[in-house]
C-alpha cells in the first residue's frame, strides 16, 4: 500500500503526513512537493519525497507511479486551481490510483463562498472519472482567525459584517487527522464528508473567547460590507483580501459556514479541538 499526499510540505499536508505516520510505516508514504528546499523535514521522517507541481502533468504522472491512494490537497493559486487539480486527477487516473480524496469546501454545490466555484468545478470533474473518490469538504480552520487575536489586542474589537451567522471551524490538525483516517481506513467510506467543528460559534462568541484569552474586553464592531471594506483597506489590507474577507462574511451571514452533523468528530473518534485552544498559541 502506497499513500501519496500532494502539497505535502504545506501547513495541512505536513499535519496529514504526521497523522499518517502514526498509522502506517513511513515507507508507505509518498510526499509530493514542488519545492525541494522544503522537503528535508519530510525526508528526515523517512517519507519518500517526489517533486511535482500542479502545473506539470509529466512530473505528476511520474510522481504518482505505484501510488494506491492519493490525497489531493487543493491548491492556493486562486483562478488556476481548476486546471491544476485537473492535471493531478488526470495523472491519478492514468497511473491507476485506486482512491482519490480531495479537500473541498462546505456545501460547494450551493455555497457563495469565494472559494466555492473552483472546488465545485473540481468535484464535477472528479465525477466524470472512473476513480473511487472521497470528497472531504473541509470547513474553516480555527487558524484562519489567528490574525483576529492581534487585531483585537490593538483595537479591542472584532470587525465584521457577518451578523449572527455562525462558523463551525475546527483545528487544521483535526482536518488532517480526518484525511489520514480516510486514507488508511478499511471500512466503507462515504462519497462526501461535510466536515466542521462540534461547536458553531458567532462573532459574539469569538469576541468573548478573545476577551478571555487576552484578559481585556473585546467587543463586536458590526458594520456594513462597505464599511468593512473601507476599514480593511485603510488598515493596509491588500484589495484581494479585502474582497475575500467581505465576501466570506456575507457567506457566514447566510449560514454557509455552519456545518451540520458530526462527520469530523465521527471520523477522528474524538471531539474536535475548541477554538480557544487553537487561538491560545497566538496570545
Amino acid at each position: 500500500m502506497t499513500i501519496a499526499v500532494t502539497a505535502a510540505s504545506g501547513q495541512l499536508g505536513t499535519l496529514v503526513i504526521d497523522s499518517l505516520l502514526t498509522r502506517v510505516p513511513a515507507s508507505e508514504i509518498v510526499a509530493i512537493v514542488r519545492d525541494s528546499a522544503k522537503a528535508q523535514p519530510l525526508q528526515d521522517k523517512g517519507v519518500t519525497v517526489r517533486l511535482a507541481s500542479y502545473d506539470d502533468p509529466a512530473a505528476l504522472a511520474e510522481a504518482l507511479q505505484g501510488v494506491d491512494k492519493l490525497l489531493l490537497i487543493s491548491g492556493n493559486e486562486f483562478g488556476k486551481r481548476t486546471a491544476q487539480h485537473t492535471n493531478v486527477i488526470d495523472a491519478a487516473s492514468a497511473q491507476g490510483v485506486s482512491l482519490l480524496a480531495y479537500t473541498s469546501a462546505p456545501a460547494v454545490d450551493t455555497s457563495t463562498l469565494p472559494v466555492a466555484p473552483e472546488h465545485l468545478a473540481t468535484e464535477q470533474y472528479l465525477a466524470t472519472t472512473e476513480l473511487d473518490v472521497v470528497v472531504l469538504r473541509n470547513g474553516w480552520y480555527h487558524e484562519n482567525y489567528l490574525s483576529s487575536v492581534d487585531a483585537a489586542r490593538h483595537t479591542g474589537a472584532v470587525l465584521t459584517s457577518a451578523g449572527d451567522g455562525k462558523v463551525s471551524s475546527a483545528a487544521r490538525a483535526d482536518f488532517a487527522e480526518a484525511a489520514a483516517v480516510v486514507l488508511t481506513s478499511d471500512q466503507p467510506l462515504k462519497p462526501v464528508y461535510e466536515l466542521g467543528g462540534d461547536v458553531a460559534w458567532s462573532q459574539a462568541d469569538l469576541a468573548a473567547t478573545l476577551s478571555e484569552l487576552l484578559g481585556t474586553a473585546v467587543t463586536v464592531a458590526e458594520v456594513s460590507p462597505e464599511e468593512q471594506a473601507t476599514a480593511l483597506a485603510e488598515a493596509g489590507v491588500p484589495q484581494m483580501w479585502v474582497d475575500f474577507t467581505v465576501a466570506t462574511d456575507a457567506s457566514i451571514k447566510n449560514g454557509e459556514l455552519e456545518v451540520p452533523g458530526n462527520d469530523l468528530s465521527a471520523l477522528i473518534g474524538r471531539p474536535t479541538t475548541p477554538l480557544a485552544d487553537s487561538l491560545r498559541a497566538a496570545v
